[in-house]
This record gives C-alpha cells, structure tokens and sequence, in this order.
C-alpha cells in the first residue's frame, strides 16, 4: 500500500488559483501535487508524472475535459475526477460515459474535493480506511452498539440505525473523546453509488443526535466549530 506522502494528484485546471488552492490543500495533507504548466502537451505531462489520480476541469484551452478523459481511458485506468462549473446532470452522465470515476462541480469545499479523492484511491488502490471495526460489540456504561446489526442499545432500549448514522456512529465511537475532522466523517460517509452531498454530513449528525436524545444522551456528540466533532464518552457512561 503506498504511504499518503507517495500519493501523486495531477491537476488539469486551468485556473491558476483554483490550482493553487487545491495544491495547496492536498500538499498539507501529504499528497505530491502537480498542474498543468502546457496545455498543448497535457498528456505528455501526465504520463511523466505518472499520478495515482486526475482531478480533471471540463472547461479547458483546446480540448475539453471529456475528450480529454476519453484519450487518457485509451492508456490508462487512473481514477478520474472531474471539476467543473457544469452542474447539470447530463454533463455528470456525459462525464461518466467518458470514463470518468466522480464529478464534483464548482464551487466546491475542498475538505468535500478530499474526501471523494481518499474514496477514489480507497476503492482503486485498496483500503485507505482510518477505521476497521470487524463485527466487534462496543460497550460503554449502559450503552452497546452492535456493529453487524447496525443497532444501539441504552438501558436495555434498543434502536436501529440507517447506514450513514452507522459508519457515523461506528467511526465517532472508534475515535471517542477524540476530535474527528469533517473530512473523516465524509469519507466514512461515502457511498461509491452516490455523489456526497454539502449537507450529507450535517443532515446525519443531526439524525443520530435526535435518536440519542431519546434516551437523554443530547450532548453526547459535541460539534468542534470549523473542525469537526467529538464523542464524550463520558456521556454514555463510560470514563472520559
């Protein structure tokens, strides 16, 4: 399995600050980035480089992000992420019938841009999961939750979980009394027959507040402002 820093992202966009803010981004998070410095020879520059995945504009000098992917699909079965301000659901199909993997449209949140890029290198290269909990029950106090059923338990009450509020649930209380960052929770949220959506993760946490809140259980999941959120164990019964 290759490390994050071996990681290779090649960006074809050729709006330079929209480039240097996604570069920007995944250099922080230990990927090696690289853009595109001559739109007449595209692919020359992406067979040197040879990345792991394309982050691919629609919108392009020459020839357009299709017929790009197009030419790339005769070489290649690099993931392909299109980037484009066609937010119609045609140009989505159009990009998917050109072999592109996922399409996400501008503008964007790129902690949105890194979680379907940790899902196109997971489902492509192998398990890049920061979570792995089997079929093992998690007890804390008075509170189990059974990950083969997708159900949680308190006080002898038991509720079942759609399979958002699962992964959700699954990778909070993996990573409990610890701050678990928005781009973990989307990853954990994908789903590979689905686009993520701004609002799925907010929509979710809401969802498995209300049905923690009816055991009394209203503070158990804590939003971290502008970075994510943390579950306090302490609150289902356990030691913090």
């Amino acid at each position: 399995m290759v490390r994050t820093e071996e990681w290779r992202i090649f960006i074809v966009e050729d709006d330079v600050q929209i480039t240097a803010s996604i570069r920007d981004y995944l250099n922080g998070y230990g990927f090696v980035t690289q853009g595109v410095t001559d739109w007449m020879r595209v692919e020359r520059e992406w067979r040197q480089f040879g990345p792991h995945l394309v982050i691919l504009d629609v919108n392009l000098p020459g020839k357009d992000g299709f017929h790009l992917c197009q030419e790339m699909r005769r070489h290649s079965s690099v993931p392909i992420l299109f980037l484009s301000a066609r937010s119609g659901e045609m140009e989505q199909i159009y990009g998917m019938e050109s072999g592109g993997d996922d399409y996400i449209t501008k503008p964007f949140r790129l902690d949105v841009l890194l979680a379907k890029i940790k899902a196109l290198l997971r489902r492509t290269y192998g398990s890049l999961s920061i979570h792995d909990l089997g079929l093992a029950v998690i007890q804390i106090g008075a509170f189990t939750f059974w990950p083969d059923k997708g159900d949680m338990e308190f006080e002898g009450e038991r509720q079942s979980l759609s399979k958002n509020e699962w992964k959700l649930l699954a990778l909070l209380l993996e990573r409990r009394d610890q701050v678990v960052s928005r781009e973990d929770c989307l990853e954990a949220l994908w789903d590979d027959q689905r686009f993520v959506d701004d609002n799925t993760l907010t929509v979710n946490v809401t969802r498995l507040r209300k049905k923690l809140a009816l055991w009394g259980l209203n503070e158990a999941i804590e939003t971290r402002r502008g970075v994510g959120y943390r579950l306090n164990s302490a609150i289902l019964g356990g030691e913090a």
